[in-house]
């Protein structure tokens, strides 16, 4: 069972992945970000970022495809997508 404890291991991680990270596609950051929203703040209650504003856009949809997630299920899931793009991408430049 993963914990607030990991959560917090995995973000400082992530933070300061500066090669690897510099190869993990849009959507898979989208992801993350998606999960970790949900971990920090929780469901999406903010409003809908316009069509033209591409960035808000991408990451208020990425947040809100995981709404009614519970804390306990966005951590694990946010660990394990973070587990995956690490070990798909390592740590090489």
């Amino acid at each position: 069972m993963s914990t607030q404890a990991d959560f917090d291991a995995k973000v400082a991680f992530v933070k300061g992945w500066t090669h690897g990270g510099s190869k993990v596609t849009t959507a898979e950051k989208l992801a993350c970000y998606g999960l970790f929203k949900q971990v920090t703040v929780g469901d999406n209650a903010t409003p809908q970022p316009w069509a033209m504003q591409l960035e808000a856009r991408a990451k208020w949809d990425a947040w809100n495809s995981r709404k009614g997630l519970s804390k306990e299920s966005a951590i694990a899931a946010y660990i394990t997508e973070v587990d995956a793009q690490h070990a798909k991408y390592g740590d090489g430049p």
